[in-house]
């Protein structure tokens, strides 16, 4: 479909590829502030304690220091949901909770100062996995909180905010069923999805109570809003956002990092940059929400959904911000997957002493279809049915419909993604490959082959508003105000494309603001694969507004009427009659015209992706090895095909298949450190064992804006890790229940050692 279109579609060079390569692009490590302070954070190396004393004084002391803060010596600043969780407390609830904060001229000077901090703990019982916390008469972790159940709900997504799915008969549809199935899975081993870049913000604060804010995160005016309410409302805040080096959903909420860095530029009256260190940023921020889910399917013998019944529980850590919205988001994703006319899914989310989860690509559908899926195939195993035939048959086709994240229904007004799936499955060769349930597609001595398929699609592609403003100039270029951060997507340089496209001028004629709350309008941030349909909304409407008023201010000179009007490379010509015609420069030295673009949240479409995977599993050391992966989709237009491949390759590590197979962060239940937060014991692929990785990528117009396209980027991780689940179970012929499918964890599955194991079993 690029054909038809000038920019979109064709390769081009991203916008900042030249300064990416040649590190001139400036991340927030690169920026440079005339006195600067450091800070840095004591944490606690207890799971669960309250602060008896705190002795800073031989800190303080230290020549540059210029602060040392605890619990007593800030304000009443909460963040989370509900909002209960102090910036600084003396509560610690996490091996890494922040105990105290210190500025200082160095960062070694800082960090000798941390060694210099006397704190006496009293030592409290910890709860570090679901089981315990939900255990009559556990500790507490809040008191607000009894039996450590946090509340549901968000008021970010209204007073209805879906809680979970409860619709029709399920006692009805079970009684209609030919097979029913019940189990217990888990995907409990919360991936960190680990950005090259840490987290980290610079702070300066201007009396009486104002703040500006550089930091690592994609989204600069959602932490404007954020920090507004953890600051009790009481600051101005204005958020500039920098080149950042990536994110996977994770850099959506940098609250923490980013107060400390308030606080301590508040407390000395200079700049304070709080960047974590690989290690912090592996055990002290936030992780993948924990799920397990037990629940009932009721199917009849052609596929078709009768009933679905069923818990799911939902490990938060210390505290929530996001988890109840991925309780929502996830609900809804799994309506989408598992088209169902009786319902009864409820959700129960715990806290627990370990690092709080927050968001990461996927947010709660990944984690909750790769509980839920395994189930749906102990249904489809008892009917001998197709697993690839039940997926297509059940996905939500035009005229079905969804309960969304705000509590409302929604009828599908998308595309059949029927013809993508039948795609995807060709090219992998299914029909020939697919032996049965628990039957390897091939046995050679000790190892077998076994293949797997997920599905997995998302309606926030539509969430929230977007605004952007385009402004055109009399040297024929036009620039684009968006608050946007480049988080490696490449996302920026289609926004320019989108422009280009309806203003017909050449991409080096396009240009862009930064993203800065003060001077660039409301937006929620590149999240949800919501940035090619709301996000590219909100841009060409506003491409679209100032073309209009182009044509408002030349008609007159042309003696036409506006909608008689084209526009190619800054000249204006009245249609048919080309040599009627003025160059933008007719608007005047003394002139701009400036449009406005705004997307309202549509939840009415959604995107799809579905996984093929192949595995080798051998059965005498229980290696699993990814042999190949098929991704299939659609996407409506393809905006840029360089971006969208690198999208849909990124499918594998930073929490997506890969968490099926080794990338677990591994937490002492005994003591809550976790036991693997460096680069050597996390377990990664490199690059000399990447998996042969194949793309169906069709263009069915979609109802979206004018150019049809929807965005896929971040649910190409979600439907893979329960393909590989599948596979590897089939490959062996007896199931797994957890993820990721460890060597020791297979060969327990054989029963060539024993089984024991915390959540997900059966």
């Amino acid at each position: 479909m690029g054909d038809d279109y000038r920019f979109i579609g064709k390769a081009t060079q991203r916008r900042d590829a030249v300064e990416i390569v040649t590190g001139t692009a400036l991340y927030l490590d690169d920026l440079r502030f005339q006195n600067l302070l450091h800070g840095k954070v004591l944490r606690s190396p207890h799971a669960h304690a309250l602060i008896k004393k705190i002795d800073k004084s031989k800190a303080e002391a230290l020549p540059g220091v210029k602060a040392v803060l605890t619990w007593q010596d800030i304000p009443d600043w909460k963040g989370g949901t509900p909002r209960k969780l102090r910036v600084l407390d003396k509560k610690v609830r996490y091996v890494g909770d922040a105990v105290a904060l210190v500025a200082a001229s160095t960062e070694e000077i800082a960090r000798e100062a941390l060694d210099l901090i006397e704190v006496e703990y009293q030592v409290l019982p910890a709860v570090l996995d679901m089981d315990s916390a939900l255990k009559h008469g556990a500790p507490l972790i809040y008191d607000e909180f009894p039996g450590n159940i946090i509340p549901g709900g968000t008021i970010a997504f209204g007073p209805n905010c879906l809680k979970g799915v409860v619709m029709g008969d399920v006692e009805k549809g079970f009684a209609e069923a030919d097979v029913i199935a019940e189990g217990t899975f888990g995907y409990e081993n919360i991936p960190n999805a680990l950005p090259p870049e840490p987290v980290g913000a610079v702070a300066m604060w201007e009396e009486p109570n104002k703040v500006t804010l550089w930091s690592t995160s994609q989204a600069p005016y959602m932490d404007k809003g954020t920090l507004f309410h953890v600051f009790n409302r009481q600051v101005e805040i204005r958020c500039i956002g920098n080149h950042v080096g990536g994110s996977f959903g994770t850099k959506i909420m940098c609250w923490q990092v980013q107060a400390y860095a308030v606080l301590l530029s508040r407390a000395t009256g200079k700049p304070v940059k709080v960047m974590f260190t690989k290690e912090e940023h592996m055990a002290a921020f936030t992780l993948r929400i924990g799920s397990r889910i037990h629940a009932r399917v009721g199917m009849k013998k052609d596929g078709t959904l009768t009933a679905i019944h069923g818990t799911w529980y939902v490990d938060s850590g210390y505290y929530s911000f996001t988890t109840q919205a991925q309780v929502a988001v996830g609900s809804g994703e799994l309506m989408i997957m598992a088209q169902c006319p009786n319902w009864d899914l409820k959700n129960i989310i715990v806290a627990t002493n370990r690092n709080a989860s927050g968001s990461t690509r996927g947010f709660g559908g990944q984690e909750l279809k790769c509980s839920f899926i395994p189930i749906l195939s102990l249904a489809m195993e008892k009917a001998a049915l197709d697993p690839f035939e039940v997926l297509k048959k059940n996905y939500v086709k035009p005229g079905g419909g969804y309960f969304w994240r705000d509590g409302n229904w929604y009828q599908y007004r998308g595309i059949d993604y029927s013809a993508a799936m039948d795609k995807g499955a060709e090219q992998f060769g299914w029909k020939e490959k697919w032996k049965g349930w628990l039957t390897p597609t091939a046995v050679n001595g000790t190892k077998r082959l076994g293949i797997g398929v997920g599905v997995h699609g998302n309606a926030d592609v539509g969430e929230d508003s977007a605004e952007a403003y385009v402004q055109l100039d009399c040297n024929g270029t036009a620039t684009i105000f968006l608050c946007a951060a480049e988080h490696g997507t490449g996302q920026k340089s289609n926004y320019a494309k989108l422009v280009a496209e309806v203003l017909q001028i050449p991409l080096d004629r396009i240009s862009m603001t930064p993203a800065d709350s003060l001077i660039t309008p409301f937006e929620f941030g590149p999240v949800g694969s919501r940035g090619t349909y709301a996000i590219g909304s909100a841009v060409i409407n506003a491409a679209e507004d100032v073309k209009r008023r182009l044509f408002e201010f030349v008609a007159p000179k042309l003696g036409a009427e506006p909608q008689d009007l084209e526009t190619v490379d800054g000249v204006v010509f009245v249609k048919g009659y080309p040599e009627k015609s003025l160059k933008w420069r007719a608007l005047g030295y003394d002139r701009t015209l400036l449009g406005h673009g705004r997307f309202e949240p549509d939840f009415t479409v959604c995107n799809c992706m579905m996984s093929f995977v192949e595995v080798e599993v051998d059965t005498e050391t229980g290696k699993v090895t990814l042999l190949r992966v098929v991704l299939a989709t659609d996407v409506g237009q393809i905006i840029d095909p360089q971006g969208l491949e690198g999208q849909l390759n990124g499918a594998l590590g930073s929490a997506g298949i890969d968490s099926a197979i080794f990338e677990e962060t591994i937490l002492n239940h005994s003591t809550g450190h976790i036991l693997n937060a460096n680069l050597m014991d996390y377990k990664w692929r490199t690059f000399t064992e990447l998996p042969a990785m194949e793309h169906v990528v069709l263009e069915t117009p979609m109802p979206t804006h004018r150019f049809h396209a929807v965005g896929v980027g971040e649910v190409a991780t979600s439907p893979g890790p329960s393909a590989v689940l599948m596979a590897v179970s089939n490959a062996v012929g007896s199931w797994l229940h957890e993820y990721p499918v460890t060597p020791d964890r297979v060969l327990r599955a054989i029963g060539k050692v024993g089984y024991s194991a915390r959540g997900g079993k059966k």
